[in-house]
């Protein structure tokens, strides 16, 4: 397993991590949150033997393999695919060692190393890099470009493509999501659910977690806190422990004032002094309880539209698109002020083909866009990113906007989005992008659109944030349309889902599960004539009900394993806990003293039992886990 023990970490002068401790055991699949500037990209790089504890160990088992999503890909002339396969460096090691042993004539090693290939599943790779790469929505034949024909968002997809194709126990996965669309985002969590090996991943995306995530590790105050159960499991557990906190740090708070209203009253005479002292001394030596604190450090809401005409925009018989076949025919759409409208549709359909003809840079190859005179658009999209000013303070994209403002007014405006102080201050250029997007769209709140587009707005946006988002948009009066792969945001923030497919643009009947049912419909292969009764494919979306019918029953059965497999993790847990105790208590010099052999003895001794206990428990977990992972499938 992973194990963190007393782990100190500072980067700078800022301490990230002050004594922590972590077990990740073999097959589990963690979630990593916390609050930006934390340390969650920094463990990652810990545990890549790119940084080194300031105290503390980070511990892996010597035969892992780790892999882990690069952040950047050079402008290389390699075909995609073969990038992708190269993520596989068994795979090419014995591909290189077959030319070799060709070459040299060599029969019995080319015997050898074609049962090694085949045990690999080496000569399917191919196709399960395209199939990879069809999931993250590259269309056919595009495997086979060079990966520097490809934009930036993309070329991270061709990454994490490579990482998913490595032969590993161990994945790090920062923020994966990013510049995926839905379609590719519910393809990922499928594929990571039924990964085998072990994942810890950095994510944003609480439905993505949810899918994903067995286990969280909250990062906060320089502690790692680990939580059973997805991200939703971890906000209501999170939530009763700061409620819990937040009513023992009132009782505390009146117990303190009713010491001090004692001693205030009798500390000058002189029958009462002694008590008086002695109740000043237990409040000196009481262990104070720090209040719970809320994490919102964005507050923001949109500011009221100068105006609300009806219908803000039409779209009447629209075709559109970049060359001599349009991407989209016969669009008619209205939108009214309130309306909120989530587009959904396969890759490449045009869902962001529309958002840019509803903003007006795209024109119409036929048909009519008809805005309101008064209508003014908000359009959030990457784009709008990579056009802030590198140079501009935050203040100073502001004060371009409204030149009259006062200083201060401005200031507040940006403090709700993050930027207070000298960040408001400072160039835009060293932001991280997930500040850049923040500070795109404090813009284009300030313009007060009565018509909000937004095209993956949740990009680099961090959990707080996109919460923030959520609840200005819930109470924003203007009209709506998003396209996202966070699920979340669209439950929360539209009422009404848009498909578009096949050129067109229609009311998707249903909900975000009934869309990832209608992909699996589509993507299932076409019936070739009558089939034998046996294996006949069932219609429209029953395979998929079947399919869940039978995972319950199978879930039921293993129930029993489960709770073992449970019960032995917690003994892992706390097993682990008692050794890193030992090993602390045993580094103490002044234990080595003449007159303590007595209690070293001891402690060496509890500390041999409890090492053959840890063994003897993970031995038998791993074998209860692997009799789970070959009964469930």
């Amino acid at each position: 397993m992973l194990q963190l023990t007393n782990l100190t970490l500072r980067r700078g002068a800022k301490e990230l991590l002050h004594g922590a401790n972590l077990s990740v055991h073999a097959g589990q699949k963690v979630g990593i949150v916390g609050a930006n500037g934390t340390g969650k990209s920094s463990l990652f790089a810990l545990i890549r033997g790119e940084l080194e504890t300031d105290t503390g160990s980070v511990t892996t088992p010597r035969d892992w393999q780790a892999a882990w999503m690069a952040q950047e890909v050079p402008a290389l002339d390699q075909r995609a695919i073969e990038y992708v396969l190269d993520g596989d460096t068994e795979l090419r090691r014995l591909e290189a060692e077959l030319e070799e042993a060709e070459a040299a004539g060599d029969g019995s090693r080319l015997g050898e190393l074609h049962g090694r290939l085949n045990a690999i599943d080496g000569y399917t790779a191919r196709a399960r890099a395209a199939r990879l790469l069809n999931g993250l929505g590259f269309g056919p034949g595009e495997e086979e470009r060079p990966v520097a024909a490809f934009s930036g968002g993309w070329r991270i997809r061709l990454n994490l493509a490579r990482t998913l194709m490595a032969r590993a126990d161990l994945l790090l996965l920062d923020e994966p999501t990013n510049h995926l669309d839905l379609d590719a985002v519910l393809r990922l969590q499928d594929w990571l659910a039924a990964y085998p090996g072990t994942i810890l991943l950095i994510s944003h995306d609480r439905d993505f977690l949810d899918a994903v995530a067995g286990h969280i590790v909250h990062f906060r105050g320089g502690d790692l806190r680990l939580y059973k159960g997805g991200y939703s499991d971890f906000e209501t557990q999170y939530a009763e422990e700061q409620a819990q906190r937040q009513a023992a740090y009132e009782k505390q708070q009146k117990e303190i004032a009713r010491i001090q209203r004692f001693v205030d009253r009798f500390r000058a005479q002189a029958s009462k002094a002694r008590q008086a002292q002695s109740r000043l001394k237990a409040l000196e030596r009481m262990e104070q309880v720090a209040p719970a604190h809320g994490e919102d450090p964005f507050q923001f809401s949109f500011l009221e539209p100068t105006r609300l005409p009806q219908p803000l925009l039409g779209l009447k018989g629209v075709a559109a698109g970049y060359g001599k076949e349009p991407i989209l025919r016969g669009v008619n759409l209205e939108l009214y002020p309130g309306d909120r409208l989530g587009l959904l549709g396969p890759n490449g359909a045009g869902k962001s083909t529309l958002i840019r003809l509803l903003s007006g840079e795209l024109e119409p190859e036929s048909g009519s866009r008809n805005p309101n005179q008064g209508l003014a658009v908000g359009y959030f999209a990457q784009h709008q990113v990579d056009h802030l000013d590198p140079t501009a303070s935050p203040m100073k994209h502001l004060k371009r906007l409204d030149p009259a403002a006062k200083p201060q007014q401005l200031r507040d405006f940006l403090g709700g989005f993050g930027f207070s102080g000298d960040l408001a201050l400072s160039a835009v250029e060293p932001l991280s992008g997930g500040e850049k997007a923040r500070l795109a769209l404090a813009l284009l709140v300030y313009r007060r659109p009565n018509l909000l587009l937004l095209d993956e707005p949740t990009n680099h946006l961090d959990l707080e944030m996109r919460r923030a988002l959520t609840l200005a948009l819930q109470e924003y009066t203007g009209a709506v349309v998003a396209v996202s792969h966070d699920r979340h945001l669209l439950r929360s923030v539209t009422d009404r889902l848009w498909l578009v497919d096949g050129g067109g643009v229609n009311a998707f009947d249903g909900d975000l599960e009934d869309y990832q049912r209608w992909l699996l419909a589509r993507e299932r292969p076409p019936q070739q004539g009558p089939q034998p009764a046996a294996e006949q494919q069932p219609a429209s979306w029953e395979e998929p009900r079947q399919r869940r019918r039978e995972a319950a029953e199978r879930r039921q059965q293993l129930q029993p394993l489960k709770k073992e497999i449970q019960r032995l993790e917690k003994e892992l847990d706390r097993l682990s806990r008692r050794k890193a105790g030992l090993d602390q208590t045993l580094a103490d010099p002044g234990l080595y003293a003449e007159d303590q052999k007595e209690r070293l003895a001891s402690l060496v001794e509890e500390q041999g039992q409890v090492k053959k206990a840890l063994e003897d428990t993970e031995a038998a977990w791993l074998a209860a886990s692997e009799e789970w992972e070959e009964a469930a499938g």
